[in-house]
């Protein structure tokens, strides 16, 4: 029984952050570059703000792994080190806000690129995906 919370404790905390972003490089999609009208320019700013926010966020995920890592580890010991699970969690809750922060973030300066109806459409876009049973990577 305390296996089975434990690894239903893991899935939750390692499935929170990415999922506020659009799937993959949305940008390059033909399709959803064909339904928000995205056009050249808008396309290569959206890539750079990517590019410019990936090492971070690789970093960040890491951290996050690492973290993971850790408190499995901690919770896999004969005797539960109550005090030490805490310092790892709390680490890993800092790692798991770093990591969202920077999502955000990104997300935040992709939006910029957007305009009001552009926006709107991809929001819609990302609805649809949802119902059909979630994104499927763009390459």
């Amino acid at each position: 029984m305390k296996r089975i919370f434990v690894i239903a404790l893991l899935l939750v905390a390692t499935s929170v952050s990415a999922q506020q972003l659009p799937p993959g490089r949305w940008w390059r999609a033909p399709r959803i570059v064909e339904t928000l009208g995205l056009n050249e320019e808008q396309q290569t700013r959206i890539e750079a703000i990517f590019r410019g926010a990936a090492n971070d966020l690789i970093d960040r995920k890491a951290e996050v792994e690492k973290q993971n890592v850790a408190l499995r580890g901690e919770l896999d010991q004969h005797q539960l080190n109550r005090q030490a699970i805490q310092q790892i969690s709390a680490r890993l809750s800092e790692a798991r806000g770093r990591l969202f922060e920077r999502e955000l973030m990104m997300l935040v300066d992709m939006r910029g690129v957007l305009n009001e109806e552009q926006w709107t459409r991809l929001r819609a876009e990302l609805e649809k995906m949802k119902q059909q049973g979630g994104p499927r990577k763009q390459r």
